[in-house]
């Protein structure tokens, strides 16, 4: 795992493919670190700073531009139709998939049907707290993929957070409903709290805060100390208090321990069907 690169070293110019909620997530973490002039593809964006371009369709891609990276975060059901259009930069760039389900194998036959037969595709999941570099991204570069493409994608992801590599395929979906979605997991516990706190009596904005900084603050704990998370829920938890009588609730057979594993099971087999 590595640790988000030094803002001394310019991220190389990429050409970024869908700049949703998951491209604008990783875009504001890269502008903050120092991305060199590059191009952004999305219809619905139009405040990218200069020096930097937009381009609302993929027939106006600048054929001059020649990028170190093609950075594809567009939304899965989009790719046949982008992917023709990548065809003359993958000659030439590494592709970096963000798209949740889409198989390596999946895009490497699109593109070769697109008449780039050489093309590399790398697949990444990245999570929404890459805009502020708080971002975990886990990685599989196929067998094709060189040490310099590795150390390419790294070095981009590292930029905004933490990063790891899967040495087999299969295993991002897990990594999909883990991490990728993960983030919603722990808006909702921040959420229910909020309204639970002011469902008993607090004043809404005090519910909101104790509620925010509890989460963030717990989280910062367990990042921090490396501590196992059942060691630090055990020592929060003194027999017969508080923290035991609401963790009865939520540790019981058909509670969290239940509803938690089927959640992530429904969204990694979501990732499986979105690759087919």
């Amino acid at each position: 795992m590595s640790s988000p690169a030094s803002p001394s070293t310019p991220i190389p110019p990429l050409l970024l493919v869908g700049c949703g909620q998951m491209g604008g997530a990783m875009l504001a973490g890269w502008l903050a670190d120092g991305l060199a002039p590059s191009v952004v593809l999305d219809r619905h964006r139009d405040d990218i700073p200069a020096p930097h371009r937009v381009v609302r369709d993929a027939a106006d891609l600048p054929r001059d531009f020649v990028p170190s990276l093609i950075v594809l975060a567009a939304k899965p059901q989009k790719a046949a139709e982008v992917l023709p259009a990548l065809a003359p930069f993958a000659h030439h760039a590494p592709i970096l998939s963000v798209m949740a389900g889409k198989t390596v194998g999946g895009l490497t036959a699109a593109l070769a049907d697109a008449s780039c037969p050489d093309a590399v595709v790398i697949r990444a999941m990245p999570n929404t707290p890459s805009a502020i570099g708080q971002g975990m991204t886990v990685c599989y570069a196929p067998p094709g993929a060189s040490d310099a493409q590795r150390a390419l994608c790294e070095r981009i992801l590292s930029a905004i957070g933490d990063t790891a590599w899967v040495t087999r395929e299969e295993q991002m979906d897990a990594v999909t409903a883990i991490s990728g979605s993960g983030p919603a997991y722990v808006f909702l516990l921040a959420e229910l709290m909020e309204q639970t706190g002011t469902a008993l009596g607090l004043p809404p904005e005090l519910a909101r805060r104790i509620a925010r900084r509890t989460v963030s603050g717990a989280g910062a704990l367990i990042e921090r100390t490396g501590v196992d998370a059942a060691e630090l829920r055990r020592r929060v938890t003194s027999p017969g208090g508080t923290t035991q009588q609401a963790l009865s609730v939520l540790m019981a057979p058909d509670a969290w321990p239940a509803t938690l594993d089927r959640a992530i099971r429904a969204a990694s087999r979501r990732a499986r069907e979105l690759a087919s």
